[in-house]
């Protein structure tokens, strides 16, 4: 079984669309809001901080299917996982689900790139960086 980080997230009034159903924009929304949590849980999470060089990385993709409606206000829950960690990429992994049950609303990704904050180009991750990520690297499924 995989490592995941879970967090809990509203769904509110002006999430929804004229069908009240939570418009697709809102579903990187709350990724992102899911993503900023783990940061923080890992420790990882001072933007800002010239001492951190991992915080220096630009999203190279975002990618959402959308699997069932999410009716109404409410909450939900995003699981994070760390699909991949490559050299100067991290690829997370997303599940957005109702709160009593682990059936998929939507699931995506997102892949990052660190780079130098100088020249924005590709820059390996540290090993203090991978250290801390490793662990939540999900198992490379069987053929």
């Amino acid at each position: 079984m995989s490592r995941f980080f879970e967090t809990t997230h509203g769904i509110y009034f002006d999430d929804l669309d004229p069908f009240a159903i939570l418009h697709n924009a809102r579903y990187v929304l709350l990724f992102e809001r899911a993503l900023g949590a783990f940061w923080m849980h890992v420790g990882w999470g001072g933007f800002q901080d010239e001492s951190r060089p991992e915080q220096f990385h630009l999203v190279r993709s975002n990618h959402v299917d959308y699997l069932a409606p999410v009716r109404g206000v409410g909450q939900v829950r995003i699981r994070v996982f760390i699909a991949h960690l490559g050299a100067s990429s991290l690829r997370f992994r997303f599940l957005m689900m109702p709160l009593d049950r682990d059936v998929p609303y939507a699931e995506g990704h997102r892949t990052i790139i660190h780079v130098d904050p100088r020249t924005l180009r590709p820059k390996p991750w540290t090993d203090g960086f991978k250290d801390v990520m490793n662990p939540w690297v999900e198992a490379p499924q069987a053929p």
